[in-house]
């Protein structure tokens, strides 16, 4: 299994239906295979934040959610997780790629990349940084029972060295 089929695999087994994106090169083999899974609904979107109100309709129409996003999306979008999914407990997984971690050849990622493990402490959300694949997919499989448990979002952070 490699990064990517461990990640699909682990958002198939987690019974994920449901699945936003913004566009970041890490995920665009991800976002192919899910645009293909005829089980999932696939809504690419402009916003991080767009992305998460989407989510939260679907969780109250019956769908296990996630979003697929650049750890650059997260400031973008902090209000929206704590003011709408942890306020009313909808749960949410969120599979950011990590940038700006080691190996990172782009000086303007490297300061949100450094905050990212800090904000999500201080909003005091889950994440998990897999090393490896097979990681990769126990984290996802498992965090959206933990979200649901929790009544809010839970990160797996894919740090560059992981791709």
């Amino acid at each position: 299994m490699d990064s990517t089929e461990a990640i699909y695999n682990g958002l198939k087994d987690a019974g994920i239906d449901f699945i936003v994106s913004v566009p970041c090169v890490n995920l665009s083999r991800l976002l192919n295979m899910i645009d293909e899974d005829d089980e999932i609904i696939h809504i690419p979107v402009t916003r991080e934040e767009e992305g998460i109100g989407l989510c939260a309709g679907a969780y109250l129409g019956g769908r296990k959610t996630a979003i697929l996003m650049q750890n650059s999306g997260l400031g973008n979008s902090i209000n929206a997780l704590k003011s709408l999914t942890e306020l009313y407990g909808f749960p949410l997984l969120m599979v950011m790629s990590h940038r700006g971690t080691e190996g990172e050849n782009i000086c303007g990622q490297v300061p949100m990349g450094q905050s990212t493990p800090l904000i999500l402490e201080a909003m005091n959300f889950n994440f998990f940084k897999p090393g490896n694949p097979e990681a990769a997919y126990e984290d996802i499989r498992n965090s959206w029972e933990l979200s649901e448990q929790e009544g809010k979002p839970v990160s797996i952070l894919l740090e560059i060295k992981y791709w």
